[in-house]
């Protein structure tokens, strides 16, 4: 029924309007080399290196609902993380539903992740939840795993069934209409939704450590904040953090429109400076 709310034409609205923003957004942080590349099974990838012999690998997985978004659209995302963490990103460009559907995008992401052998996965809404479910689904064919995850606004729940879907549904910038669209569009079968969401797995234990951060007036909060209470339950290292006054999504460039959203920005940098291991 909340499908249906949205006009036909919503897809190519989203995708359209996410060309058109990222000609008007800055640059970000010159690096030193961006290399478009060609990741395993023909997976466009796109590699920032600020500067630096012997900088750690990190691994990013953009948001979008599983079904718009690409390199560019977080291209300034990459290099802010690039600069501020002193990394080098591998940004990937995962196949997209509804053309390509579940398990399309976690088998480019879980691809790109085994051959590159990072220090770090990172992802911002759909891109948290691949990266949580790429973490899982590397733990359990043998590695090799990161030695750190980072679920900015994670999604990790398909059956959106969480209290904040309701409270923070409306007028909060991410609506419970779109995010039924996104989970029938990624996993049309409803019954097949909960299997596929990594805060349903039986077992969390063995992963790496996670950086979780969760925002409060977001629709996806609840599941995010359940998925970091899993993880500590099962004996996993969790930082956990609920960003106080923010929506979803702050983390793309909203640091250009508000002081609390670049604050969150340095915190979510510090965190990953400091947890990143500087040794692999």
């Amino acid at each position: 029924m909340l499908i249906r709310m949205l006009p036909p034409d919503f897809l190519t609205q989203l995708r359209d309007g996410a060309r058109e923003r990222r000609r008007d957004r800055p640059k970000g942080p010159e690096m030193a080399a961006v290399e478009d590349l060609t990741g395993p099974g023909g997976v466009p990838v796109r590699r920032y290196r600020p500067g630096g012999d012997g900088l750690p690998l990190l691994v990013f997985l953009h948001g979008g609902g599983f079904v718009f978004c690409d390199l560019d659209t977080h291209d300034r995302t990459c290099r802010r993380i690039a600069r501020a963490c002193d990394v080098d990103v591998l940004a990937v460009d995962y196949r997209l539903a509804p053309e390509h559907p579940h398990p399309a995008a976690l088998d480019d992401a879980v691809a790109v992740l085994r051959q590159a052998r990072p220090a770090a996965v990172a992802g911002d809404s759909a891109g948290g939840f691949l990266a949580a479910a790429a973490c899982l689904a590397l733990r359990d064919t043998g590695g090799p795993l990161p030695a750190l995850q980072a679920l900015i606004c994670p999604n990790t729940d398909l059956t959106l069934t969480r209290p904040s879907i309701t409270e923070k549904g409306t007028g909060y910038g991410l609506d419970a209409d779109e995010l039924a669209f996104f989970a029938a569009s990624y996993v049309p079968d409803p019954a097949a939704r909960a299997a596929a969401s990594p805060l349903h797995a039986p077992d969390l234990t063995g992963l790496p450590p996670a950086v979780v951060v969760t925002a409060e007036h977001d629709a996806l909060r609840d599941e995010g904040d359940a998925y970091a209470r899993r993880l500590a339950a099962a004996g996993v290292p969790v930082r956990h953090r609920r960003e106080a006054g923010l929506p979803h999504g702050f983390i793309q460039n909203m640091d250009l429109t508000s002081a609390v959203a670049a604050a969150a920005h340095d915190r979510v940098f510090a965190d990953l400076r400091e947890l990143i291991p500087r040794d692999r």
